[in-house]
């Protein structure tokens, strides 16, 4: 039986958004609907976006029992701000983004987001487009060593891509944990599942992850009307770094130079201020939600300023 969905730092995100009657928020990421529900139940208008068709169909139940405050939107949080400027929306007061794969496409063993129950090797969060078993099955082995070096911090990248190569065609998920198991000689006891970084890694590139983060959160520095709040959980170092330095670029951290200096031209004027710090779940919290042990909630408040033009974040 699937593990309950369960929203990690609901507490803190509601506490960072302040959620009130006639404020408009975006859900970026509405899974199954825990952050969007808590928000509806304060009195907000809740625009929610998931790029999984499964999320938008499963949703339908709440747009329902909250009727006008809850509009679903089957896209990209990438692609958030276009569609709510083509539905007359084109600001609001909050934006709120949960990054990575949900419990119900881990726990689904057809997604093949895991390798917990063997399914077919899949991890398509929207269900179209290039499969993990199209790339794993068609890259040379350098483009496969990069992905999993790169996006899953795998030291032996180079002997992982090579067993993989070796043992193509794979299909299922169980085959391609084998595989990598077999490449790093793991052992029953071993505390983490060597697997799992590779996993991590062929997921977030099929998905482009980082690059929907960073797109992403370019869409809600336009979105957010001054003071607004842009609160992001994020759960490994990849994305939580990534929305840091988002952050730090945003509110002109670090930036500071001497006044004296000659000829020194102003950088442009922070469009975030009030960046939290990371925000961790209690202990209590994560005895309740396992998977919550890798949360990390960053928050902070859009000032008046120009967005910004980003190559990077």
């Amino acid at each position: 039986m699937n593990a309950p969905h369960i929203p990690v730092l609901l507490d803190e995100v509601v506490a960072s958004l302040n959620p009130m009657r006639a404020m408009s928020i975006i859900d970026a990421t509405f899974g199954a609907g825990g952050y969007s529900r808590a928000l509806l139940e304060r009195g907000a208008r809740v625009f929610g976006f998931d790029r999984d068709p499964n999320a938008v169909r499963d949703g339908a139940a709440i747009v329902a029992e909250f009727g006008g405050q809850l509009s679903l939107h089957q896209e990209r949080f990438s692609h958030m701000r276009e569609e709510m400027v083509r539905i007359g929306v084109p600001q609001v007061d909050a934006v709120v983004m949960d990054i990575g794969v949900s419990s119900m496409q881990l726990d689904q063993a057809g997604r093949g987001f895991a390798f917990s129950n063997d399914g077919p090797l899949d991890m398509r969060m929207s269900q179209s487009g290039e499969s993990a078993a199209d790339f794993l099955n068609t890259a040379d082995e350098g483009a496969i060593a990069d992905v999993l070096y790169q996006y899953g911090e795998e030291r032996q990248s180079r002997r992982v891509a090579r067993a993989i190569v070796a043992a193509r065609p794979l299909e299922t998920t169980g085959e391609f944990a084998r595989v990598v198991r077999r490449a790093l000689g793991h052992k029953p006891h071993d505390k983490k599942d060597p697997a799992t970084r590779s996993f991590q890694a062929v997921r977030i590139h099929v998905n482009d992850e980082l690059g929907e983060l960073r797109a992403g959160l370019a869409a809600a520095e336009l979105l957010l009307k001054a003071g607004g709040v842009l609160a992001v959980v994020s759960f490994h170092s990849l994305e939580d770094r990534l929305v840091k330095r988002f952050f730090k670029s945003a509110s002109g951290a670090g930036k500071a130079v001497s006044r004296h200096l000659p000829g020194e031209v102003p950088g442009p004027a922070p469009t975030f201020t009030k960046v939290s710090k990371a925000i961790r779940p209690s202990e209590a919290e994560i005895a309740r939600n396992p998977r919550a042990r890798s949360s990390i909630l960053r928050h902070a408040i859009r000032t008046s300023a120009p967005a910004q033009e980003r190559m990077e974040a």
